[in-house]
This record gives structure tokens, C-alpha cells and sequence, in this order.
């Protein structure tokens, strides 16, 4: 039987993947990717730059789609898992996921599902989007007795809103028109779209934020 990697690629720049996770994928034969086609994939197009040879392996893609409804996500998941466990029954499997496998990841769902099965996995740990962030701002994240709070943004923002000390908000996108309204207040809110990609873009004050944002966005309030 085979192991299934998971593995965190970084937010976008590859010289951000590991040693780790390049030794890795050299030596899986195949790579899976959460994407229906292989041309869209922001991870497989990270990973890519820093090993080339990636595109002579064996490429195969899993759809998990981007909504709520449990049904549908499980129906979606278990058929991903299901494709993950037919190769792995001969070989070993990268799964290649972007910023770290262990936050808000893809990967994580069909983990537990190729577990089930008695398979092996192992997660390969990538620099997670938000600390990217911060270096491509040139700011900390905390310092001293302050909290960090990770706030998936396509959620209810309402009781996020009360926290205390740094908060990130994540891939906010569908959500960006109100939760750039529920910032208002806020003096050090800073933005950040495409972390680490030739489109990264920086917005260092709430009022030059856009009117929207895509899916990868990604905003630090330090209170």
C-alpha cells in the first residue's frame, strides 16, 4: 500500500516550498491536485517552478467544490477519496495544496477518509498565507501577551468582530462588501490579494481597498 502526502506548497512564491516538500513530490510518481483541470491549478502551477519534472509525472485531478451544502461535500469528498485509493493501492500520492496543508485545506477531508481505509498519510507542513502576509507587509503579526485569531471570512463575521488582539480574516472574497463595511471602524486594517503571486497586490489602509476582492484575499486587523 502506499502513503498519501499532503502537501502544503506555500501561498504562491515556490522558493517558499520546502526541502521537504520538493524531495517529496521528486520522488511520488503521482501528484493529485484539488482542481477539475490541471491548467487552473494555482498549486500545481507553484510547485511546478521549483521542479519542473513535475509535469512528465502522472497528474490526477480531484473536484471539491466550493460550497456549504454537507450533502454535496460529502458526496464530492468521498468520491475524491475514492480516486486517491484506487492509485493507492500500487503507489504512493502527493496531494499538493496551497499555504499550509493543516489550515482551511482541501487535503484535510480526504485524509480521514483514505485513514478509514488503513492507508498511511503524512502531512508536509508549507508557510501558511497569513505569515507571508505579514512579511510582505514588514509587520508583525503579535508581539508580547497579544492573540491571533484565524477567521474563515465566508462565514458569519458578526462575533469575530469582538475579538481581541490580531485578527486574519481568509479568503475573503464572497463575503469582501461587508466585511469591508464591518471594518469601518478600524485603524490598521491592511490587505492583501494573491500573496506571493505575479498578481499580488497590497492595499495598506482600508480606504484603498478595492470595491471587490478575489478568492484569495486575505486581510490583517491588528487592534
Amino acid at each position: 500500500m502506499g502513503i498519501l502526502y499532503g502537501i502544503g506548497v506555500g501561498p504562491g512564491n515556490p522558493e517558499y516550498m520546502t526541502l521537504q516538500a520538493v524531495r517529496i513530490i521528486k520522488e511520488c510518481s503521482i501528484i493529485a491536485i484539488p482542481d477539475s483541470e490541471a491548467e487552473k491549478s494555482i498549486a500545481l502551477h507553484i510547485a511546478k517552478q521549483a521542479i519542473p519534472e513535475i509535469m512528465e509525472k502522472e497528474i490526477i485531478t480531484v473536484t471539491m467544490p466550493m460550497v456549504k451544502e454537507k450533502e454535496l461535500l460529502e458526496n464530492a469528498h468521498q468520491e475524491a477519496a475514492d480516486k486517491l485509493l484506487h492509485y493507492l493501492n500500487n503507489t504512493d500520492v502527493a496531494f499538493l495544496t496551497i499555504g499550509d496543508v493543516s489550515i482551511y485545506s482541501t487535503y484535510l477531508y480526504l485524509q480521514k477518509k483514505v485513514q478509514a481505509k488503513g492507508i498511511e498519510t503524512i502531512m508536509v507542513p508549507g508557510i501558511p498565507s497569513f505569515c507571508a502576509a505579514a512579511a510582505a507587509l514588514n509587520d508583525s503579526l503579535v508581539e508580547g501577551d497579544e492573540m491571533l485569531h484565524l477567521i474563515p471570512a465566508s462565514y458569519d463575521l458578526t462575533s469575530s468582530m469582538q475579538l481581541t488582539g490580531s485578527k486574519v480574516f481568509m479568503k475573503a472574497g464572497k463575503k469582501f462588501p461587508q466585511l469591508k463595511e464591518q471594518l469601518r471602524k478600524s485603524k490598521s486594517a491592511k490587505m492583501i490579494e494573491n500573496c506571493g503571486l505575479p498578481t499580488e497586490k497590497i492595499y495598506s489602509s482600508l480606504s484603498d481597498f478595492p470595491e471587490k476582492a478575489g478568492y484569495l484575499s486575505l486581510i490583517v486587523v491588528k487592534e
